[in-house]
């Protein structure tokens, strides 16, 4: 399994619209179109990147067309910050988890806890966060 799969530091500047402080993503979700002897094949008809800084600072979130599409949220446009970052995430949570179970050793690279571990506290923590704004 290659590491830039679910890592990802630009070569190039990114397009998107943090593009100027957007230096690497993790790939939250993708669709699993084979994964067989340990080696995972990716589609991305629906994806959701976590874009980062040259520190490793979130800046927001990107989607795919299919979940822009399909969401109920509404949402203005494919690159998501703040309150509209989080209520994404928490809409997509249980299946961002199974996801990055399958990268459990580059997740816990980055965030020094297991996808499932992780995710039980951010629910909790970004409910606060989207109540107190």
């Amino acid at each position: 399994m290659s590491q830039n799969q679910y890592i990802r530091k630009y070569k190039r500047i990114s397009k998107s619209k943090w593009a100027s402080h957007d230096k690497s993503t993790i790939l939250l979700l993708a669709d699993v179109v084979n994964d067989t002897d340990g080696e995972i094949e990716l589609g991305f008809t629906r994806y959701i990147y976590l874009h980062r800084d040259e520190v490793g600072k979130v800046l927001g979130i990107s989607i795919s067309k299919a979940i822009f599409d399909e969401t109920d949220l509404h949402f203005e446009e494919r690159y998501l910050e703040g309150t509209d970052m989080l209520l994404l995430l928490l809409t997509y949570i249980e299946e961002i988890a199974e996801f990055c179970e399958l990268f459990s050793d580059e997740f816990k690279s980055i965030f020094m806890l297991p996808p499932k571990d992780y995710f039980e506290v951010a629910i909790q923590v970004w409910c606060e966060q989207i109540e107190n704004t």
